[in-house]
């Protein structure tokens, strides 16, 4: 017979009385949500100049407000358990630890929303932590097959839109590179070619597996169709992440493939992958895109600094061309990390305050006034950074050093648990979240959070550590009881 409290209906118990499938089904809706809502959230912005990707917040509101739902169940009902409490603990210390940084932030309301258009404050740490208790607490492998779909999905939907960009110029913020050097940079609905590299990396790796392993033809060919794609418009980002992102998925598709003794012929399927690369490094070589033949090259320092911070957001000031040679990728990534690493030093406890990396680093008004606002402050100061594209380092720098060990707890053991899972069932869905988890924890040292992307990964490592157990498995265990 249902529960019921204070002689309430059944219907209005509904909590009460959910099932482990019941809640996996419902949670399987907020990881769709995480793959699509904030890319679809996204289109406004892209299609309309005077529109801010503040609206892009919105698609994570809606997420985040679900999962609090869906983690507040999960709670109640006790689904937290076993190897599940310790990464959900370290998340929490996450969420904690930043409310004590935005109390000691230099502005406490970007701590909260987050610097604009950028949104990844307090609230945003808040919903990520939801969308990862909601997926840790799921106890059935159907949750693997949505996530799958949706990581796929919501590649291809970043995908199309990237191709209008590549080909066309249009809807994009990144078609030059310079004042005069046109490249139509890929950013699909990501916001940054790197955020989109970052994506596509998890897309292709989970494309990649599946080719590689199903037994299914006709899943086979929307994967291996689904991966030609996505290494084609992951070299438009022209960006190291990029390149780096087409690596690892080819590697952990032959890994399992090897792992699971799968037909060699399904490995065919890893080199669409690589044609897709090949193809558009001969479209950009031939001058299709920008008119005139010239050699592919990677243009992070550009893209990261000039094109995104500065130009889209105005959440850096122009770079110092007297110190810094814009062009020298490398150069650019340990500049920003190093100055970052000196931020992290003047405050290593409670740090600058979620998403306000370039707070402490401003040193003039340039002729404004104190109240003026704050983008046209920021712009007035060159050599000055909103992000150093290493999430372990802008962590402690914007949050303190205690979130950088929580992170790590979190990531480490969320990988840990997917491995163990792995290791005592090889099967499709264990090796896209192991590898998924695995390769959001790398990319991590070359990029970092972002609105876009974290969703998406907060569910995977969510699942990573989930007690799974498969339907069939749960059946008979519930037979031997009414007997």
């Amino acid at each position: 017979m249902a529960r019921t409290i204070f002689n309430t209906t059944e219907k209005s118990n509904f909590i009460l009385n959910m099932t482990e499938e019941q809640y996996a089904k419902l949670a399987s809706y907020g990881i769709i949500g995480a793959c699509f809502l904030v890319p679809l959230f996204t289109v406004i912005p892209e299609c309309m100049i005077t529109s801010t990707y503040t609206l892009a917040s919105g698609g994570l509101a809606v997420t985040g407000v679900y999962c609090m739902i869906m983690a507040l169940i999960a709670l109640i009902k006790k689904y937290i358990k076993g190897s599940t409490v310790l990464p959900v603990c370290a998340f929490g210390a996450i969420l904690l630890w930043s409310v004590v940084s935005l109390i000691n932030s230099y502005d406490p309301m970007v701590s909260l929303y987050g610097y604009p258009q950028r949104g990844e404050g307090v609230l945003a740490i808040l919903f990520y932590c939801s969308i990862f208790i909601s997926a840790a607490a799921v106890k059935r492998e159907t949750a693997v097959n949505a996530l799958i779909k949706g990581v796929i999905g919501t590649g291809i939907l970043n995908s199309a839109w990237s191709l209008i960009q590549i080909f066309t110029g249009n809807l994009s913020q990144y078609k030059k590179i310079d004042l005069d050097t046109k490249i139509n940079a890929a950013s699909g609905l990501a916001h940054s070619p790197v955020f989109l590299a970052m994506l596509l990396t998890l897309s292709l790796t989970a494309a990649l597996i599946t080719a590689a392993v199903t037994d299914n033809k006709k899943h086979r060919i929307i994967c291996t169709v689904s991966a030609l794609l996505f290494g084609f418009v992951m070299m438009f980002t022209y960006t190291f992440t990029g390149v780096c992102g087409i690596v690892f998925a080819v590697i952990a598709a032959v890994i399992t493939s090897i792992a699971v003794k799968a037909p060699k012929k399904n490995l065919a399927s890893v080199l669409a992958a690589a044609a897709g690369a090949a193809l558009a490094v001969v479209i950009v070589s031939a001058g299709v895109i920008s008119e005139v033949p010239t050699s592919y090259k990677l243009h992070d320092g550009r893209i990261v600094w000039w094109a995104d911070s500065y130009m889209r957001l105005g959440s850096s000031g122009d770079y110092n061309r007297d110190v810094l040679n814009i062009d020298d990728n490398l150069e650019v990534y340990l500049y920003l990390n190093a100055k970052t690493k000196n931020i992290i030093s003047n405050s290593p406890l409670t740090g600058t305050g979620p998403d306000q990396l370039a707070f402490p680093q401003i040193y003039t008004y340039g002729g404004l006034d104190e109240t003026a606002d704050l983008q046209d402050i920021i712009i007035q100061n060159t050599g000055i950074f909103d992000r150093c594209y290493n999430e372990y380092l802008y962590t402690a720098a914007t949050r303190g050093i205690p979130s950088l060990i929580a992170l790590a707890v979190v990531i480490l053991a969320a990988v840990i648990v997917a491995f163990k899972k792995l290791k005592k069932d090889r099967s499709c869905g264990n090796a896209v979240v192991f590898f998924l988890t695995l390769g959001g924890a790398l990319l991590f040292l070359i990029g970092c959070t972002s609105l876009p992307f974290s969703p998406v990964y907060w569910s995977v490592a969510g699942l990573g550590c989930a007690a799974l157990s498969s339907q069939k498995k749960a059946e008979p265990a519930k037979e031997k009881k009414k007997k």
